[in-house]
């Protein structure tokens, strides 16, 4: 019986290389092609209706297919207009990282291999970028929605008697938790998948700033323990995904080590900040955290995907995952050497080498310059805030603390501003110009900015407001439209 190795290694590699320098112009010009398409329901429908293939085909009519059906239709996040969600925006560089993690096809599990070192030597870089200490354990998982559960469930196995709940659940325990009402839904899923349960993750107002309101947290601690409740964990943010707001990290430290909390913080986009001098202070307190969550294909524009978790002190991650298992035996040399291993940190037997992309992101551009494109959309930000406090009929919705601007369309001829800047946004997205999204800040809907590409400039702000202006024209001339008509029809 005959391999799956190519019998013309020729050909093949003559097809590589046209699909690899296809895909690096493809980069190269991303900002000349619109941001985003809709799918064609013939494109859709090929997929849905696809039957299970028994013979298979030539690479080059697969590639054929990516290129008319999957390349067009992609999210468009590589785009410098892309503005909607904290998507990175890759690297050609990690694009060939990522070429060259798939050639070795490691599994990063466990056992003793190069790839296993390169991500310990990731890890212990960003221990040292967040002020952790050398000896801190960590892995690297598929976003923050992952690291956060690994955070929260390591968490749980370190209460008193916390080893306990292992083997025989969370029963009875009323463990509590707290987070911002800003917090991202992934730590409420998290307590859903940890057995807690979502109510069990008490919501904490938010001040003027959108920030965890301090005063209503310790009030709410206090009121758990009277209750019978027993607190154990405290999750600050830095970075809230509608505001970019980040959390009083150092208050929340202090609480923590009154309260015998352990102390958590989702920083999913906003603890890569620590990277820029001018915005690091912001940050203060995180570097005291028990764990943090974090995503290197944010800011970092390493190609999705690739989550960290860090846990300061060695040896509570394992005591929440590590197994013994016979036909996982740890050795003293050999192949099955190298202990400890990556599945003693997290659910994950099976991990991809995402730890060479990540490497080649730190080592190829250096802290220094990742830090720059964060301060340069920090400062797009605030560029583009500045913008529509300038701009009639715009209005500012809340403080821009890092790189998230919220703001919407105010005209007085519309009775519902919300379906309006609703539809303008769907208006931009379909028209493949500028992409951004919605939230709700203060009950009303938001065109939401968040500028995270390191691709973005000035003149992409400036296209935003262009576009929108434009559209905001024909909208109101429809609304106007409609009005004469409703008047002639009630005449």
């Amino acid at each position: 019986m005959a391999g799956l190795d190519p019998e013309n290694w020729e050909e093949l590699k003559a097809q590589g290389h046209q699909m690899l320098d296809a895909m690096l112009e493809s980069i190269r010009h991303v900002s000349q092609g619109p941001v985003w398409q809709p799918m064609p329901d013939t494109v859709r429908e090929s997929f849905r209706a696809a039957p299970l293939p028994v013979a298979g085909q030539e690479l080059e009519t697969l590639y054929q297919q990516f290129t008319a059906t999957v390349q067009p239709y992609a999210v468009g996040n590589r785009h410098p207009r892309f503005m909607g969600w904290v998507h990175g925006g890759g690297t050609a560089q990690g694009m060939l990282a990522e070429m060259l993690a798939a050639g070795l096809n490691a599994n990063l599990g466990g056992r003793d291999h190069a790839p296993v070192e390169v991500e310990r030597m990731v890890i212990r870089w960003a221990a040292d970028m967040f002020g952790f200490p050398p000896d801190a354990t960590g892995v690297l998982v598929t976003g923050s929605s992952m690291a956060n559960f690994i955070a929260i469930l390591t968490a749980t196995r370190n209460v008193p008697n916390g080893q306990a709940l292992r083997q025989q659940g969370v029963g009875g325990r009323k463990l509590v938790g707290y987070a911002g009402e800003s917090a991202h839904g992934c730590v409420a899923r998290a307590f859903d998948m940890a057995g807690l349960g979502e109510q069990a993750l008490r919501r904490v107002p938010l001040d003027s700033a959108f920030r965890m309101d301090i005063a209503a947290l310790t009030r709410m601690i206090a009121q758990d323990k009277a209750a019978g409740y027993e607190p154990f964990l405290v999750v600050g943010t830095a970075g809230t995904v509608d505001t970019g707001s980040i959390d009083p990290l150092n208050t929340l430290a202090d609480i923590a080590a009154q309260e015998g909390l352990w102390y958590h913080v989702d920083g999913a986009f906003g603890a890569l900040a620590r990277l820029a001098p001018d915005l690091a202070p912001l940050l203060a307190g995180l570097e005291r955290a028990d764990s943090l969550a974090f995503d290197f294909h944010k800011w970092a524009q390493v190609p999705y995907d690739a989550g960290c978790v860090l846990v300061r002190e060695p040896g509570r991650q394992a005591a929440a995952f590590a197994q013994s298992l016979a036909y996982l035996s740890r050795e003293d040399r050999g192949l099955a050497a190298g202990a400890p291993w990556f599945c003693d940190l997290g659910p994950d037997l099976s991990r991809g080498f995402r730890a060479l992309k990540v490497w080649f992101a730190l080592a190829g551009f250096g802290t220094q310059k990742l830090g720059d494109v964060v301060t340069q959309s920090c400062a797009l930000a605030r560029y583009l805030a500045q913008r529509v406090q300038d701009t009639p009929r715009l209005e500012l919705l809340a403080p821009v603390t890092l790189n998230i601007v919220c703001f919407r369309v105010v005209v007085p001829d519309v009775d519902d501003l919300d379906w309006l800047n609703g539809e303008l946004v769907k208006d931009m997205q379909v028209s493949g110009i500028v992409a951004p999204s919605t939230t709700r800040i203060g009950g009303v809907l938001a065109i939401r900015a968040a500028l995270v590409n390191h691709r973005t400039t000035e003149v992409d702000i400036n296209i935003l407001l262009e576009t929108l202006s434009s559209f905001l024209d024909v909208r109101l001339a429809q609304v106007q439209m409609i009005k004469a008509m409703e008047g002639v029809a009630g005449a």
